[in-house]
């Protein structure tokens, strides 16, 4: 679990992400989860955009998301989401929650 200030933290470094990801119609596959689980291993904090045409909403998307990749909800704002993962590979840059 991350505390209100390291979620403050990763917001603020979320703010200049682009979404690398789109959720569509097909909702969330297993081919996108696995794509998801590679994203958050590469780069651990993640932004994702749920379009118009997704069946439901961001914030049910993202709550299926971190189910499904145990990770960290930062936030949800309208169709864009964003999450955490610590990576367990030593050749990342991890982020440092405490700054």
């Amino acid at each position: 679990m991350i505390t209100t200030k390291q979620r403050a933290n990763l917001r603020r470094r979320a703010s200049v992400l682009t979404p690398i990801m789109q959720v569509g119609k097909d909702v969330i596959k297993d081919e996108s989860i696995k794509q998801i689980e590679d994203m958050l291993e590469k780069r651990e904090l993640v932004k994702i955009r749920v379009l118009n045409n997704c069946e439901l909403n961001s914030k049910q998307v993202a709550s299926l998301v971190q189910e499904k990749t145990n990770c960290e909800m930062v936030q949800v704002i309208g169709k864009i989401f964003v999450i955490y993962r610590r990576s367990s590979r030593n050749d990342v840059e991890h982020i440092d929650l405490d700054i």
